[in-house]
């Protein structure tokens, strides 16, 4: 039995706008579940709809398989770690962390222990006297992090909680965060718009469109296997080639039914035409190319089609704008996926 389910969510403002359509999922308890998407997918609304900061208008929120639809937030056991730190500005780290303590009317013992022990958890042991003012922007994340913590919540839920901070910290906080939950085993919801960050902290993702789950996986299998063209356009940069623009590419006359996805990595580029085994060479030309890190993604057309195709950023293997090049490709790296979800 899931330890959350959300069961035909629907959820709409001022009656015109639909944000959520029918929401079907199930959590498993300990799990870190990411909700991804688009902006206006309906990610943070179903979020909010769980921590009871939003009303559904049809459908049932389940936890440990008591209804909560229509329970009061402060009932709902929920933590919430939100983009903005939200911390009050006139209290110290251990005041922002203790207030939520004081309302469950723990003892002062207990509350100092716990606040000792959550801030262990986030390395900030150092930082109990400090106003959020005196705090770096990691600081006061890790302080509502651990301020969501500290009251010991049946589930707990971040929206956004790392866009706001630098792409280096980020990676730390994401190696952090993910830590702890698991030390904690709590169940958590994770919210973001960044696929390479739903692909490191997730157990599992719930990718999100237009207020309906597209897909819904492992990391590796959503990755390897995306099931839609939004899908595949959205995890991993996939070349989404129609029918017709695939038999342009490849000259296959026996034209697939279904669009086909192809991942850019998978597409190997050189000057010479290859002929491996099991493989399909395709001569194009060069038109862009942008530096990813480590990775250098060739923009190339082939009869009028673009092509992404990646490949270690290697100073001895740079093609110009204007090259001759040959793609080299694995019919197995050719895959099927629908038009939209089902």
């Amino acid at each position: 039995m899931s330890y959350i389910t959300f069961k035909n969510i629907c959820k709409s403002y001022d009656n015109k706008t639909q944000v959520l359509k029918g929401i079907d999922l199930e959590v498993e308890e300990g799990e870190l579940l990411t909700l991804l998407g688009p902006s206006g997918c309906g990610k943070s609304t179903l979020l909010r709809c769980l921590a009871g900061l939003e009303q559904v208008q049809q459908g049932h929120i389940l936890l440990e398989r008591r209804d909560i639809t229509d329970l009061d937030a402060r009932q709902r056991q929920i933590g919430m770690v939100f983009q903005q730190y939200s911390l009050f500005p006139n209290m110290t780290v251990e005041q922002n962390m203790a207030f939520g303590l004081k309302i469950q009317r723990l003892s002062k013992a207990e509350i100092n222990d716990r606040i000792t022990e959550a801030l262990a958890m986030v390395g900030l042991q150092d930082k109990a006297e400090a106003y959020p003012a005196q705090l770096s922007g990691g600081q006061q994340q890790r302080v509502a992090l651990a301020r969501a913590i500290v009251t010991r919540p049946k589930v707990l839920l971040l929206d956004k909680p790392l866009s706001a901070i630098d792409a280096k910290l980020r990676k730390s906080l994401q190696v952090e965060i993910r830590r702890i939950q698991k030390q904690l085993n709590i169940t958590t919801i994770f919210v973001t718009h960044d696929q390479d960050e739903a692909m490191v902290m997730s157990d599992r993702i719930c990718l999100l469109n237009c207020g309906k789950i597209e897909q819904m996986d492992t990391p590796i299998a959503i990755y390897t296997h995306p099931r839609t063209k939004f899908a595949a356009g959205f995890i991993g940069s996939y070349n989404v080639l129609e029918p017709l623009e695939f038999g342009r590419v490849t000259g296959d006359i026996d034209l697939p039914a279904q669009p086909i996805a192809i991942r850019p990595e998978v597409l190997n580029i050189a000057r010479e035409k290859q002929n491996l085994p099991g493989t399909c060479d395709i001569e194009g030309t060069v038109i862009d190319s942008t530096p990813r890190g480590n990775v250098l993604r060739y923009k190339v057309d082939v009869n009028g089609v673009q092509l992404s195709a990646d490949t270690l950023f290697r100073s001895f293997s740079i093609y110009e704008n204007g090259s001759k090049v040959w793609l080299s490709l694995e019919k197995r790296n050719c895959l099927h996926v629908e038009e939209e979800a089902v």
